[in-house]
């Protein structure tokens, strides 16, 4: 498959790369510095601004999806009106290319730990992933509305660490994943298998879904 990556140099976006590539897909990785990109013979480079529809929309058109895994950075103090500036640019661009198919990797945040309560607005949620937590959720709430795109929001569990790929995850809807008594981990490799899994065969259009180990 022909896919086009956003943010292939990040944590999650460099494992959805290497997992891509090593299923054979055909990935375009849209960066800021393809410099940072390995070589691989079915990997381009595109230097493209993810704050820019026309960038992404000349960067994605041909496509068959749009993976996101954009984020400006936890150290970025505007983080939430960046990433909601940077998501609505990969939207409106998406859209603009005639590409359909839109896979998001979001935040572990807006899972409801209760009935009617996200984890975000629990009393122990990290104050420094806050913000940025409170930008996915609101991504989250947009593409609720949305009826132009085929998209799909992967939520990570409370827990996303480096690790080994396993191969093995387990699926949940809207609710955060426990381990017991413990809310659930997943490595960012396994991550990667369930949004390529997702991307190969589609199991939850238009809505949002996790996974954890």
């Amino acid at each position: 498959m022909k896919i086009a990556l956003i943010g292939a140099t990040g944590f999650v976006g460099a494992a959805l790369l290497q997992e891509a590539l090593a299923r054979g897909h055909q990935v375009s990785a849209l960066v800021r510095h393809p410099e940072r990109l390995p070589v691989h013979a079915h990997l381009l480079p595109v230097q493209a601004d993810a704050y820019q529809a026309d960038s992404i929309a000349a960067a994605v058109a041909g496509h068959a999806a749009v993976i996101s895994a954009f984020n400006p950075g936890w150290g970025d103090a505007e983080i939430r009106a960046r990433f909601l500036q940077g998501s609505q640019a990969i939207i409106a661009g998406t859209k603009a290319a005639g590409v359909k198919r839109l896979l998001v990797v979001g935040g572990a945040g807006s899972l409801y730990v209760a009935p009617g309560l996200q984890l975000i607005d629990t009393p122990h949620f990290p104050a420094q992933y806050k913000e940025g937590a409170e930008g996915a959720r609101q991504l989250l709430n947009l593409l609720g509305d949305e009826r132009d795109l085929d998209w799909t929001f992967l939520s990570p569990p409370a827990l996303l660490q480096p690790g080994e790929r396993s191969g093995h995850y387990r699926v949940g809807g809207d609710q955060l994943l426990m381990d017991g008594e413990q809310p659930a981990a997943i490595s960012v490799a396994d991550l990667a298998v369930a949004l390529i899994d997702e991307l190969e065969t589609p199991q939850h259009p238009g809505r949002r879904f996790t996974v954890a180990a």
